[in-house]
C-alpha cells in the first residue's frame, strides 16, 4: 500500500526536512507538548487466532488500550455499526493477514473450485454444437464425430500449452500477465477484457443452463427462470464473500456429485449400445433450415470449443494452492484436463448412439437419463447434480474475476479500490463488481442459454490466442531449458486458439459477437484513461522541494495546553464556550509522504497546537519503510504507527482515535486529512474518500472534528 520513493523523491525529501528545520520548532519541542501518551496499544497478534471449522478467525477487536502511567487499561468499547453486524453474521469475522497461507487450497479442493466451470460445460457444449448442426438436418448431424474430434483435440493442445504457462509463470500466469510480460501492455489488456468478458458470461451462462436443468424436471418453474437465476447470484455472492476456503467447502460437494453422475450414465449408455452391437438409433426427422456448408460447421465448432472456457482457471490461480504451488497445479490442471475430454467424449458418443437431438422443451443431458434411467430416482440426482454444478460452475468466475482486477488496480488500469483484501481474504470489491454485471447480463438475456453463447467464444478465445502468443515470445527469447518443446506447444496452442477465434467471430458476428467486440473496446477505452489519470495525478503530488508548502507560522513552536486540560473539571467537558477552554491535538493521519501529505502536515503544524502524526500499516516491512521515510524527512513532529493485520485502514484508525479520546476525554482531538480533489466529478470515484467514512465512524463521540486539507489535480 505505501508506494516506493525513488532517488529522486529521497534527496527531495531530505531537502524539504532541511527547510522545515528552519521555520520550524524542534522535534523535541513538540514531543514534550504532546498531552497524551501516542502509544495506546496493539490489536490481536496473528498467534492469538482461535481455531474455528472455517480456518483461523480473528475478530476484528479494539485496540488494547494502556492507561497513561502505564497501567493496562480498559479495551476501547467500539459500538459497531448496523451494517457491519449484518456483515460479520453473513460472511464472518474478519481473518488475519497471516491466514492467508492457511487459506489455501489442496489440490482435492482445488479440483472442484477451479474447474467447475469447465468440467460443467459438457452439459450444454455438446448441446450448443448440436443445435447448429441440427439446422441442415440429418445431414448436418453427421458432422457431429468429427466436429467433436477435433474439439477434443483443441481441449488437448491448449491444456497442454497452460501446463507449460504454469511452470513458466509459477507465481500465476493468467493471459494478462503473460500478453503484457511478452506482447506489451495494449496486448495485456486486450487479453484481460476478454478475459473478464468471459468471467461475466461464465455466470450468467453457468446460471442459465442450471435453470435449464431444473426446468427440464420440473417444468412449473419456467416462467420463475429469471428471479430464480438472480437469487442463485445473490447465493454465490454471499459464499464467495466468506472467502476462498469457505468457497471451496461449499462448492466440492457439488462438482463431485456431477462427475459421478456423468461416470454413471457415461457407463450406462455405453453397455448398453455394446448389448446392442453399437448400433445407432436414427435421429428423428427435422425440418432442414440451412445447407452444410463451411460457415454452419465454423459455427458448430465454436459452439462446442464452449466447452473450454475457464481451462485458464487453474493457470490464473497458481498463488491459491498449497506449497508446491505451481507443481500442485500442474497435477490439479491434468486431472481436470483428463476428466473434461471423457465426459465431453462420452456424452458426444452417447448422443451418437442414442440420436437425441435439441428441443427446446428438454436439455440433452435430461433426454439421456430419461433413456438410460427413466424417470426413477437416479433421473432425479442427475438432474439434480447437473443443475447442482452448472448453478455452481460460475464460482470459478468468482475466483478469477477478482484477481485479474486486483492485477489491473495494482498496474493502476483500475479503481485502487480493487487492489484491496475484504476482511475475509477475498477481493470483495471485485467479487461485488461481477455479481452486478453478470445479473445485469442475465436478465438483460432473460436466462437463455442460446442467447449468451454467440458472446461466450469470442471473449475466452481472444485472451487463450494472446497468452500463447506471449509464451511462445517468452519461450524464445529467454530459451531455458527444453524450450523448443514447450514453444512448440504454445504455438500449437495459439495457432488452434486463433483459429477458433477468427471462426467464431466471422460466423457469429451478426448473432451477438459484435457485442462482445463493442465491449472490449469499451473496457480498453475506460482503463487507458484511468491509467492516464492516475500517472498525471502521481507526476502531479510527486516531492518537488520547491514545491513544497512550509509552517511559516510555527517558529516559536507548538503551544502547551495540557496542564490547563489536566485541570478542566467534568463540568468544563461539556461546557466549553470560549476559546481558553478548548484544549486543542491535531492528530494527522498521513499515508504517503506526498505533497498532499506535507501540505497537510505543514497545516497542522502552522496552527500552534500539539500535532501527532499516525499512519495505519498493513504490515511490518511497511511500518519500518514509512519510519524510515520519516526519519530522512527529519522527524519533526511526533509519529505513531498502528499495526493492521487484518489490511483494513479506516476501523483501526477509528479505533485509535477513540481510544485516545476515552483516555483523554478533555481533549479536542481535531482529524486533519489530506484530500486530492480533482476536476471531474468522476474521477473522485478513483481516489480514497476516508474523510467522509472518519465523520460517519466518529460522528457519536463528541469532541472529535474531521477536517481536510483539498490538493487541486489539474486533471
Amino acid at each position: 500500500m505505501l508506494p516506493s520513493l525513488s532517488e529522486e523523491q529521497v534527496r527531495a525529501l531530505r531537502r524539504v526536512g532541511r527547510a522545515w528545520g528552519r521555520v520550524s520548532a524542534a522535534p523535541e519541542v513538540w514531543r514534550r507538548a504532546l498531552p497524551v501518551e501516542p502509544d495506546v496499544g496493539s490489536f490481536p497478534a496473528s498467534a492469538e487466532a482461535s481455531p474455528a471449522w472455517f480456518g483461523r478467525l480473528v475478530p476484528l477487536s479494539p485496540l488494547r488500550a494502556r492507561a497513561a502511567e502505564g497501567r493496562p487499561g480498559p479495551e476501547a468499547a467500539v459500538r459497531p455499526e448496523a451494517g457491519s453486524r449484518v456483515r460479520r453474521v453473513l460472511i464472518g469475522a474478519p481473518l488475519a493477514s497471516s491466514a492467508f497461507v492457511k487459506e489455501r487450497m489442496r489440490k482435492l479442493v482445488a479440483l472442484p473450485v477451479l474447474s467447475a466451470d469447465v468440467l460443467s460445460s459438457v452439459a450444454y457444449a455438446p448441446e450448443a454444437m448440436l443445435a447448429v448442426l441440427v439446422l441442415a438436418g440429418t445431414a448436418g448431424l453427421a458432422y457431429s464425430l468429427p466436429v467433436a474430434a477435433v474439439v477434443v483435440f483443441l481441449m488437448l493442445a491448449v491444456g497442454v500449452s497452460y501446463r507449460q504457462t504454469i511452470r513458466a509463470y509459477p507465481h500465476g500466469g493468467g493471459s494478462y500477465i503473460v500478453a503484457g510480460d511478452n506482447l506489451g501492455p495494449v496486448a495485456g489488456l486486450v487479453a484481460a477484457a476478454g478475459l473478464m468478458t468471459d468471467y461475466i458470461l461464465t455466470v450468467s451462462v453457468s446460471i442459465a443452463s442450471g435453470i435449464a436443468a431444473v426446468t427440464s424436471a420440473l417444468p412449473g418453474l419456467m416462467p420463475l427462470r429469471v428471479p430464480l437465476g438472480v437469487l442463485v447470484i445473490a447465493v454465490l455472492l454471499a459464499g464467495n464473500l466468506r472467502g476462498i476456503r469457505q468457497a471451496g467447502t461449499l462448492f466440492s460437494a457439488p462438482t463431485y456429485a456431477f462427475v459421478v453422475a456423468m461416470a454413471a450414465l457415461i457407463g450406462y449408455g455405453l453397455v448398453d449400445a455394446a448389448r446392442g452391437g453399437f448400433h445407432r438409433t436414427p435421429a428423428p426427422e427435422v425440418p432442414v433450415a440451412e445447407t452444410v456448408g463451411v460457415l454452419l460447421i465454423a459455427r458448430a465448432f465454436s459452439s462446442g470449443a464452449t466447452a473450454m472456457t475457464g481451462i485458464e482457471a487453474i493457470s490464473n490461480a497458481v498463488p491459491a494452492f498449497r506449497p508446491v504451488e505451481w507443481r500442485n497445479a500442474r497435477t490439479t490442471l491434468t486431472w481436470m484436463l483428463g476428466l473434461l475430454i471423457t465426459m465431453f467424449v462420452g456424452i458426444v458418443a452417447l448422443i451418437h448412439f442414442t440420436g437425441v437431438v435439441p428441443t427446446g422443451q428438454e436439455t440433452v443431458l435430461s433426454q439421456l437419463a430419461h433413456l438410460s434411467f427413466g424417470n426413477g430416482w437416479f433421473y432425479v440426482y442427475v438432474q439434480a447434480a447437473t443443475a447442482a454444478v452448472l448453478l455452481l460452475a460460475a464460482n470459478t468466475a468468482f475466483n478469477d474475476f477478482p484477481r485479474v482486477l486486483s492485477l489491473l488496480a495494482r498496474d493502476e488500469y483500475a479503481p485502487k479500490l480493487f487492489l484491496r483484501l475484504g476482511d475475509r481474504l477475498a477481493y470483495s470489491g471485485g467479487i461485488v463488481l461481477l455479481s452486478l454485471a453478470a445479473a445485469l447480463v442475465y436478465v438483460a438475456f432473460e436466462g437463455r442459454t442460446n442467447s449468451l453463447i454467440p458472446l461466450y467464444a469470442v471473449g475466452v478465445f481472444l485472451a487463450f490466442t494472446l497468452s500463447q502468443t506471449g509464451m511462445v515470445v517468452h519461450w524464445w527469447r529467454l530459451r531455458e531449458p527444453h524450450w523448443r518443446k514447450s514453444l512448440v506447444f504454445n504455438a500449437t496452442g495459439a495457432v488452434l486458439s486463433g483459429l477458433v477465434l477468427l471462426t467464431a467471430g466471422v460466423s457469429k458476428f451478426t448473432a451477438g459477437a459484435w457485442a462482445a467486440l463493442v465491449i472490449i473496446v469499451l473496457f480498453l477505452l475506460v482503463t487507458t484513461r484511468v491509467k492516464r489519470h492516475y500517472t498525471t495525478a502521481r507526476e502531479t503530488l510527486r516531492l518537488r522541494p520547491h514545491a513544497v508548502e512550509l509552517p511559516a507560522c510555527a517558529e516559536a513552536g507548538p503551544l502547551a495546553p495540557a496542564a490547563g486540560a489536566a485541570g478542566a473539571s467534568p463540568a468544563d467537558r461539556e461546557t466549553e464556550e470560549i476559546p481558553e477552554e478548548i484544549h486543542h491535538l491535531s492528530v494527522i493521519p498521513i499515508a504517503t509522504l506526498d505533497l498532499a501529505g506535507m501540505r497537510t502536515l505543514a497545516y497542522a503544524a502552522s496552527l500552534g497546537q500539539p500535532a501527532l502524526a499516525v499512519h495505519i500499516s498493513t504490515t511490518e516491512e511497511e511500518e519500518r519503510r514509512f519510519r524510515a521515510y520519516w526519519s530522512l524527512w527529519g522527524d519533526h513532529l511526533p509519529l505513531q504507527t498502528v499495526l493492521s493485520p487484518y489490511r483494513a485502514l479506516v476501523a483501526p484508525l477509528v479505533h485509535y482515535i477513540e481510544t485516545l479520546h476515552r483516555l483523554n476525554p478533555d481533549l479536542t482531538l481535531t482529524v486533519i486529512l489530506p484530500e486530492v480533489v480533482t476536476r471531474h466529478r468522476r474521477h473522485q470515484l478513483l481516489h480514497s474518500r476516508m474523510a467522509s467514512r472518519l465523520r460517519r465512524a466518529l460522528r457519536h463521540l463528541p469532541k472529535i472534528v474531521v477536517t481536510t486539507v483539498p490538493f487541486h489535480l489539474p486533471y
